[in-house]
């Protein structure tokens, strides 16, 4: 195995987490919290939007298995990056699209993914996703681990993270565990 980490964020965890468990190669996902400006910040505190942190997952794959390209392709197309602090109905700077690289080479490669989609014109606005040097991540409390797989009956899942979830398993089938 070649163990890697990868800290993204695009917009609520609970949906992210829910997709990025699915994924052939991941290990672990794990919610929580970076680019902010105190340190161990609660989730109420964050969602304050004073703290300057965004709701991130942190993903630990195996590189043998899955690419940082593979998750930055299931990054772009399970969320709009082109909504500044904001993703549906979830609104504030906690909720920005960013990519926090942990090596010169997940820079590289989200830059690069990046001016592809904008070339391509995959979107039909700017994006807005920032990448950002790594520098720490903070666990959310415990009860937010698995919280798709725990509340599949609250409205919100059930209105936004199972139709992006079933979006997700239906376009990337080839890379399920």
């Amino acid at each position: 195995m070649s163990l890697k980490i990868a800290t993204i964020g695009n917009g609520c965890f609970w949906c992210t987490e829910a997709v990025f468990l699915h994924l052939r190669g991941v290990i672990s996902v794990k919610s929580g919290f970076s680019g902010g400006s105190i340190k161990n910040p609660g989730y109420k505190e964050v969602t304050t939007g004073r703290t300057g942190h965004a709701e991130v997952i942190q993903i630990e794959f195996d590189e043998q298995l899955i690419s940082f390209k593979k998750l930055l392709s299931v990054f772009f197309s399970t969320h709009d990056p082109t909504t500044l602090n904001r993703q549906g109905n979830d609104i504030g700077t906690m909720y920005r699209s960013a990519i926090f690289y942990h090596d010169a080479t997940q820079q590289k490669q989200a830059e690069e993914m990046i001016k592809e989609l904008e070339t391509g014109k995959i979107f039909s606005d700017v994006i807005v996703t920032e990448v950002t040097e790594f520098s720490a991540f903070y666990g959310a409390e415990s009860y937010h681990d698995s919280y798709f797989e725990s509340h599949q009956q609250e409205p919100y899942c059930n209105m936004v993270i199972n139709p992006k979830l079933q979006k997700f398993l239906k376009n990337f089938k080839s890379d399920l565990k």
